[in-house]
């Protein structure tokens, strides 16, 4: 027989999942004795994570007491670091938006002063929401590299010098903070916001660079060392001259992501540097880039047709700033996959511009850290210590 559940955080669990809302829902759920159920609401209330109210309606006696999460005392920080911006999210325990912010801010001026305009800015969002600092419990961090999860430090990322091997975390004095990959955190926010019920999903951010985050079985997946899902870097055939800031020649990034696209609309006398200048040339209707952007769909499409066959997603969603003209984009990703994919992995397979848009980094960064606190053994050790 499976084991009941039955600490803390069990019964916290169950309550923030509204799967339970009073304590006889709980000894119901659980099958323990309501003795043993009220010793540990009593210790998540003593620790502000749970308030009791008498809000039920009654069948006939005194109305039952409501269990809820307590979400006065806290408050998490979901933070967006781009090459070029800086989004600030703050949220509470139920993962409600509280205060936001987005400043112009440039990755490249080193981690003591980005992380100092990220610390003004958690004040100003917790003066906005009328939280003192103590309630910040927890920040998750999305940076534009790649990071080593278990110590949030970045690992040689190319576009954030000084950045390498800094120990973000410990710039929080006293604060629990996690960092990892923009891509990953915007698949997580994506997931838990628009795709909730789908197990198996990959996030492709299509910007400067491309990148893939992984939700299979509806955990994020980070490979061994945190690299999981750097697609920009699978070679493409027949682009042996695109040389890549990698140090290789022919990855995918190097011929479909929007600093690549940019660059052939520049040969082509166009004004373009960026991908919101792609972006911008497409909505105006340029034909040149309307065609290379659909171009640098179906080679995206390319690499992803063997991940389709590979990993078997139920969804692929298209996010960053090419996704803008999501339109374009997706009709060459679409037309490559259902060519060159398996019927079988095909068959129930959506292909959808991101539903968070801009803020799915910021949010799925506040939600990687509030799933960080509300895990069993953190709770845990909350409400043992």
């Amino acid at each position: 027989m499976t084991p009941q559940p039955g600490s803390a955080a069990d019964v916290l669990t169950l309550i923030s999942a509204g799967s339970a809302t009073t304590r006889s829902d709980l000894a119901r759920l659980t099958g323990l004795a309501r003795s043993t159920i009220s010793q540990r609401v009593d210790a998540l209330i003593e620790r502000g994570l749970v308030e009791e109210t008498e809000s039920g309606e009654s069948t006939g006696g005194r109305p039952p007491r409501q269990l809820r999460l307590h979400t006065e005392e806290h408050a998490f920080a979901g933070v967006d670091l781009g090459a070029t911006h800086c989004r600030v999210a703050l949220m509470d325990l139920t993962g409600g938006l509280l205060a936001e912010c987005e400043d112009p801010l440039e990755i490249g001026e080193g981690p003591d002063k980005v992380l100092a305009h990220v610390d003004q800015r958690l004040d100003r969002l917790l003066g906005e929401a009328g939280r003192p600092r103590a309630a910040l419990r927890a920040i998750g961090i999305g940076v534009p590299g790649p990071v080593e999860f278990a110590t949030g430090r970045p690992n040689n990322p190319p576009i954030m010098p000084g950045w390498n091997d800094y120990p973000v975390p410990e710039y929080f004095d006293g604060i629990q903070v996690l960092v990892d990959n923009d891509v990953n955190v915007m698949a997580l926010g994506e997931h838990r916001n628009a795709f909730a019920g789908t197990s198996h999903l990959l996030f492709v951010k299509v910007g400067t660079g491309i990148g893939c985050g992984i939700v299979a079985d509806g955990k994020l997946h980070r490979g061994a060392q945190g690299s999981a899902g750097d697609i920009g870097h699978i070679r493409v055939s027949g682009h042996d001259d695109a040389g890549c800031r990698c140090g290789n020649s022919a990855c995918l990034e190097a011929v479909a992501g929007g600093a690549a696209i940019a660059r052939r609309l520049a040969e082509l006398g166009l004004a373009a540097e960026t991908g919101a200048d792609v972006v911008a040339l497409v909505q105006a209707g340029n034909t040149q880039a309307l065609r290379l952007v659909r171009e640098a769909g179906r080679l995206i499409g390319e690499v992803l047709a063997g991940l389709v066959n590979f990993f078997n997603p139920e969804v692929i969603v298209i996010g960053g700033a090419l996704s803008r003209v999501h339109e374009h984009l997706l009709a060459g990703v679409r037309e490559t996959i259902y060519r060159r994919s398996l019927p079988l992995a095909t068959h129930h397979l959506s292909i959808t511009p991101s539903r968070t848009g801009i803020n799915a980094a910021a949010l799925g960064a506040g939600l990687l850290a509030i799933e960080h606190y509300l895990a069993p053994d953190n709770i845990n050790r909350i409400v043992n210590a």
